[in-house]
């Protein structure tokens, strides 16, 4: 029999590529995660690893091994999910990871209604860029994600997850009153000539405002980095460039910001390991936030 918590570190080897970075994952040592590794190869009975210089690659047979790993873990979470369901009253802890604008707008009511319908739950929030989350479910640092990404630039479907989709808004270009009849139809090209805030360097809303720029045919002048969209917002008022805003993170507009709507849309839905849709925590947490978004939609 497989050790399944080998097959794991056989996943993630697929995943992330080189032996030192899943054992950074799992706080293991490269020489730890080199044993196992070795360990299921000796179970499997035949060669699942091929060195390639400095580097190991999987052979065809641990690629099929991989594919059966995510089966295994998804029916491993859904007889998790029966046993909690046979159980009577739902408590326990329930971590629970979403990025900053939905922290501030859709969570508040969320967490409200599931201490007032299930108060023996123990609801632990991260705030987190929809970049990390993915590897946060992954390791059971997480059990429900709030995840986005933009339709002009969709995140490849994981494996090792399922979803729910849960709100999709308007994208605005934030560009300065006093310049904003500088914009044509589309927007986004209008500003080529701009100077641009965008998020930090491996972020998502980095990627699409680079991505949005590309597509409009340039590459744009970045001036300054930011990560919270208040701070993007009094940036742009203050006249140091334009702004990629999602709707959701605009609470108070100002009247030195004029914002421009564009064709692109931001999808929020909520994640959670594959196979864990049935538990009933997960089950909560989906309807919690269905209604927070609802009621959130109802009152802007």
């Amino acid at each position: 029999m497989l050790d399944v918590r080998r097959l794991v570190l056989l996943r993630d080897l697929a995943r992330l590529g080189t032996i030192a970075a899943v054992a950074q994952a799992h706080a293991y040592t490269p020489s730890a995660v080199s044993q196992q590794l070795a360990a299921l190869q000796r179970e499997a009975g035949t060669r699942l690893l091929e060195r390639t210089g400095r580097r190991v690659s999987l052979t065809s047979t641990a690629t099929a091994l991989v594919q059966h790993t995510e089966v295994i873990l998804a029916a491993l979470e859904a007889a998790d999910a029966t046993v909690a369901a046979a159980r009577t009253g739902l408590r326990g802890s329930v971590r629970i990871g979403a990025f900053p604008s939905a922290v501030r707008t859709l969570l508040p009511g969320a967490l409200v209604a599931l201490a007032r319908d299930h108060p023996a739950l123990d609801l632990m929030i991260s705030e987190l860029d929809p970049v990390d989350m993915p590897a946060a479910l992954r390791s059971r640092g997480l059990d429900v994600a709030l995840l986005h990404d933009y339709d002009t630039a969709p995140t490849p479907p994981d494996p090792a997850l399922d979803s729910i989709a849960l709100l999709e808004e308007t994208v605005f270009l934030a560009v300065p009153s006093a310049t904003a009849d500088m914009v044509v139809a589309d927007p986004v090209s209008g500003a080529r000539d701009a100077q641009w805030i965008i998020g930090s360097p491996g972020t998502l809303c980095h990627a699409v405002a680079l991505h949005a720029c590309r597509m409009a045919g340039f590459t744009p002048t970045v001036r300054h980095h930011a990560d919270d969209f208040d701070a993007m917002l009094a940036l742009v008022a203050a006249g140091q460039g334009v702004a990629l805003i999602p709707q959701l993170a605009i609470a108070r507009p100002s009247p030195q910001v004029r914002l421009l709507p564009l064709a692109m849309r931001r999808r929020t839905r909520v994640a959670y390991r594959r196979g864990a849709g049935g538990h009933p925590a997960v089950v909560a947490c989906v309807a919690a936030l269905r209604g927070a978004t609802t009621d959130f939609l109802d009152q802007s």
